[in-house]
């Protein structure tokens, strides 16, 4: 199996079926940060990159495993759930009254 480049944004498996996505390239340090699907944060060597077994594969669709939020988080100011996509970013700033 080829080396994978790591690649800031992209999504890669190990061996033993972990998520994680690549999230910061130190060229000074020579390491990788990595966040697991789970939200771990984790960094490696460029010398110990090579030696993982990954692939790269496509961002998870519920890449919400990740980001620290609460079920109340799906729910508009009604009560109805929104489904996934579709938030308004707009509607998490504080609004001046």
């Amino acid at each position: 199996m080829a080396v994978a480049y790591p690649v800031i944004g992209s999504w890669y498996r190990r061996s033993n079926g972990a998520l994680f996505e690549v999230v910061a390239l130190d060229e000074d340090d020579r390491t990788i940060e990595l966040q697991f699907f789970d939200g771990t944060i984790d960094e490696v060597d460029f010398e110990a990159w090579q030696q993982l077994l990954i692939e790269k594969v496509d961002a998870p669709e519920d890449w919400s495993g990740s980001v620290d939020m609460d079920p109340e988080d799906f729910v508009d100011t009604d009560g109805k759930e929104i489904p996934l996509g579709f938030h308004n970013p707009l509607d998490f700033l504080d609004k001046a009254e």
